[in-house]
């Protein structure tokens, strides 16, 4: 019985290496094309003409729709054919037509990873060595050069464009057709190209239970980085006086203390 469950939920017409690892209660549609050294955990979907190529591991439950290529080498010259890297992806995320998804570079650390509850929507590129947290949104035809770093609930506007290395902090959100070059800090909203901050993503705040007191603060924060012409020395000298009674606050701090490209100004 068991054998014969597995046989229904893959297409007849899907191509599946010997050497990949499927769960049995995986689906996959017609055409899709599955290679050595992939494994898929329980639940997760797999719809027509997808193909995942290894090593790249998936988690369960997740959603991963028609012409999906995951998995593949990564677009660097730097890249020699090192078969130890890989395509890692956590549970729950929802992937969207014609995503794109490379394996990390040995210079990189060898691993691009994806976390948990990620709505990744149609024609959206996550290059070599990314780090992407969770349940953040990446509208259409968002892209991710190569090692950038995504922190959890950030939300990318359609045809948002990351250079490389740059890194997005908790929460910030970034306007359709958004050119990002430098680092953006946490519950900062930006827009534009260039990218420039217009304020703290108090929307995206209050959806997520933030309450006005944390929102009021982030605010004051933000004015101290962005408003009183203080160097990011000077500012997070200032930011450590809140730091103390806002959680948030100390998070806005570390991450300036980790830049290493400077922040969007």
């Amino acid at each position: 019985m068991h054998e014969e469950r597995y046989f229904k939920l893959i297409s007849a017409h899907a191509l599946i290496d010997p050497k990949a690892d499927l769960d049995s209660n995986v689906q996959v549609g017609p055409y899709s094309i599955i290679g050595a050294n992939v494994q898929i955990a329980t639940g997760t979907w797999i719809g027509p003409h997808v193909v995942i190529k290894g090593p790249t591991r998936i988690g369960r439950d997740n959603k991963i729709y028609q012409f999906v290529s995951l998995g593949e080498v990564p677009q660097d010259k730097k890249y020699q054919g090192e078969p130890n890297t890989c395509l890692e992806i956590g549970a729950r995320n929802e992937i969207r037509e014609y995503c794109t998804m490379n394996r990390g570079t040995v210079q990189g650390g060898g691993m691009t990873r994806i976390g948990d509850d990620n709505w990744i929507m149609a024609y959206c590129h996550i290059a070599h060595d990314c780090q992407v947290g969770n349940q953040t949104i990446f509208a259409n035809g968002a892209s991710l050069a190569g090692h950038v770093r995504i922190e959890d609930f950030v939300i990318l506007g359609g045809f948002t464009l990351v250079h490389q290395f740059c890194a997005m902090g908790m929460y910030s959100f970034s306007g359709a057709s958004t050119l990002i070059f430098k680092d953006v800090p946490p519950f900062v909203t930006v827009w534009g190209n260039r990218a420039e901050a217009y304020g703290i993503n108090k929307e995206g705040l209050r959806r997520h239970g933030k309450s006005s007191e944390t929102i009021r603060a982030l605010h004051q924060a933000y004015k101290i980085i962005y408003k009183k012409n203080f160097t990011i020395e000077q500012a997070i000298e200032r930011l450590k006086e809140l730091s103390g009674q806002y959680p948030e606050v100390q998070q806005l701090v570390d991450f300036l203390l980790l830049s290493k490209r400077g922040i969007v100004r």
